[in-house]
């Protein structure tokens, strides 16, 4: 018997790629919605406002809807330039459908947490599941409330949420969206271009990252586990690879010999330094089997192909 999943935020970074995975998926029926209507409107696609509960709640009652992911989000960057908009969009979507799964209008919730949450007193390498936690970002407070927010519904009212702290992610399908991480996508796009990148970050500033092809992997590896695996109802660690904007620069180089990056440093770099280096994802591995495949060079030529 199929299952009929449905995508908020299916246009964003995240959301895009995440449905052309599931659209793969012959055990469901996807449904699409977000703010923007980018794709064809025949492929099951609405207009949604993820702050609406009402619009949200008629559209899973309408298609009967078992399974919800909820991509939609105001990043880091953009959410230091309109921090209540990001506070309104972060955290009041993902109640409005903690609420709707403690009514019973669907089964299943995946919510999408960062390594935001982290803040410039966690520690920075091989940053545990566990540890200080305290965000400089409303994008990471905002993260790290929605944690807690899932915690308690699964613990008080038995609702099956499943979070995941991405790091930086890398993605040739869309634009970036306001992220911090940004560059690792903007640079190659930049070396295939005009052969030459002006960074926003220092060049050895050091942060994880994962290309999307791993990240949607691991999505849908925690959605499909079973319910007793998960031991984890905040969000799990997620890693990758460690990269900075000098050693994406080298590895470009690789297939771009003559590309070129200088600096101009801005506000993101205070976010990124209050940002772990590496993570600790050992709790992802054992409970649903997470195992990324692409490190820093193979994402790299992977992305130049992609988009060359």
């Amino acid at each position: 018997m199929s299952s009929n999943v449905l995508v908020i935020g299916s246009e964003g970074q995240i959301g895009t790629e995440l449905c052309l995975e599931l659209e793969k998926r012959d055990d469901i029926v996807l449904y699409r919605a977000d703010i923007r209507l980018l794709t064809n409107s025949e492929r099951r696609l609405y207009r949604l406002d993820a702050t609406d509960q009402r619009s949200i709640k008629q559209l899973i009652r309408e298609l009967q809807i078992d399974e919800v992911y909820l991509m939609a989000a105001l990043l880091s960057a953009k959410g230091e330039e309109n921090p209540k908009l990001a506070w309104e969009l972060n955290m009041n979507s993902l109640l409005h459908l903690l609420d709707l799964a403690k009514e019973g209008l669907y089964k299943k919730l995946f919510w999408p947490s960062s390594i935001a949450v982290f803040g410039p007193d966690s520690p920075k390498v091989d940053t545990p599941q566990n540890t200080t936690i305290n965000p400089s970002t409303v994008y990471g407070i905002s993260k790290r409330s929605g944690e807690f927010w899932c915690n308690y519904y699964f613990n008080k009212y038995g609702v099956d949420v499943r979070s995941i702290r991405y790091p930086g992610l890398i993605s040739h399908a869309t634009e970036p969206g306001g992220g911090t991480t940004d560059y690792s996508v903007a640079i190659i796009r930049a070396a295939i271009g005009t052969r030459n990148y002006t960074c926003y970050l220092k060049g050895n500033t050091i942060l994880p990252m994962l290309f999307m092809p791993d990240a949607i992997k691991a999505t849908l590896a925690i959605m499909d586990a079973p319910k007793e695996s998960i031991t984890i109802r905040t969000s799990y660690n997620l890693g990758g690879f460690e990269t900075s904007p000098e050693l994406m620069a080298r590895s470009i180089r690789r297939f771009i010999p003559d590309f070129e990056i200088n600096y101009s440093i801005d506000f993101r770099q205070d976010i990124a330094d209050s940002w772990p280096q590496s993570i600790n994802d050992e709790n992802a591995i054992m409970d649903w089997g997470f195992e990324s495949e692409y490190d820093l060079d193979r994402t790299v030529e992977a992305m130049i192909k992609a988009l060359g």
